[in-house]
């Protein structure tokens, strides 16, 4: 995928506009256009969208739904938290409370290291907080971050044996 810096190199290059007459058309400092060249600074979509037009083009995204790649253990555990997420709500989560913050302290007892123990702290402001909007964005989120909360999941023992051997059937 080509980043932001690399099309507006590319617009750049093509309307023969250099970094000073950017900054002149712009408003915005070379140096910041230097910074967003080079990568050192990110470009959001909107301040990419100006600085396109100022040399008249537009900035077209296109979204489409993909398919992340996941291995057979991340997919599981996925299958497992998504299960988990649609009976989660504050009052459920009231309920499991006691047995999520026993799997913490136990997963505190034997899990080392970054980023493990900073995603138990992780969980443990988001259940004591009651967040249930971030627990179940955290259970069947897709990105790398969600992805390696679940590695020190305390959400163990919460599914019902049946549901847990149904999902864990259906997983593979």
């Amino acid at each position: 995928m080509t980043g932001r810096g690399d099309l507006l190199r590319e617009v750049m290059l093509n309307t023969s506009t250099t970094q000073s007459e950017l900054s002149r058309l712009s408003g915005v400092r070379q140096p910041s256009i230097s910074q967003f060249l080079s990568g050192k600074v990110e470009l959001s979509d909107e301040q990419l969208d100006r600085l396109l037009s100022c040399m008249g083009y537009r900035l077209e995204v296109v979204r489409r739904p993909v398919e992340p790649k996941l291995t057979r253990s991340e997919r599981r555990s996925w299958e497992l938290h998504r299960r988990l997420s649609s009976h989660l709500n504050r009052s459920t989560l009231e309920e499991w409370r006691p047995t999520i913050e026993r799997n913490l302290e136990r997963l505190r007892g034997r899990v080392i290291g970054q980023p493990h123990l900073r995603n138990l702290d992780h969980w443990t402001s988001l259940v004591q907080r009651g967040d249930v909007l971030r627990l179940h964005r955290m259970m069947t989120g897709l990105d790398r971050e969600s992805i390696e909360m679940r590695e020190v999941s305390p959400m163990g023992g919460l599914l019902a044996a049946d549901q847990r051997a149904e999902v864990l059937a259906t997983a593979d």
